[in-house]
């Protein structure tokens, strides 16, 4: 998709911070995965410390870092606070079960599916 061809709306960006929060706090990881694209690359510091790599690229490889996420944290809950959004991305801004705010910068392809994701946390 060249640059610039898909503003995402604030409609759209809300859409998908209220599906992706509700995909979460369900723990259901088929409904998980629907937010993200056949070659989604993933970088969290979390990743990192249950992966030994930050660095996860692709679909199964992304689930099954998940799915390792949700076994790892069995109470997780996930608390939109705020949503930013411009040209193909969009930020999400949540606190989690622990009190621990994150915010999540996420490039969509035109199917509104993320291709890129890099995490952040204010603790870890």
């Amino acid at each position: 998709m060249p640059k610039g061809e898909q503003m995402i709306t604030k409609e759209i960006a809300k859409k998908f911070a209220s599906e992706w929060e509700h995909a979460w706090n369900s723990h259901d990881i088929d409904k998980i995965m629907n937010h993200y694209d056949n070659d989604i690359v993933l970088i969290s510091p979390i990743a990192g410390k249950l992966l030994g790599d930050p660095l996860v690229k692709g679909y199964e490889s992304v689930k099954s870092y998940f799915m390792k996420g949700l076994q790892a944290y069995p109470d997780l809950r996930f608390k939109v606070l705020d949503i930013l959004y411009g040209e193909e991305s969009i930020v999400i801004y949540y606190v989690n079960q622990n009190g621990i705010k994150a915010g999540e910068f996420m490039q969509l392809n035109s199917d509104n599916k993320v291709v890129r994701m890099y995490a952040h946390y204010n603790q870890l």
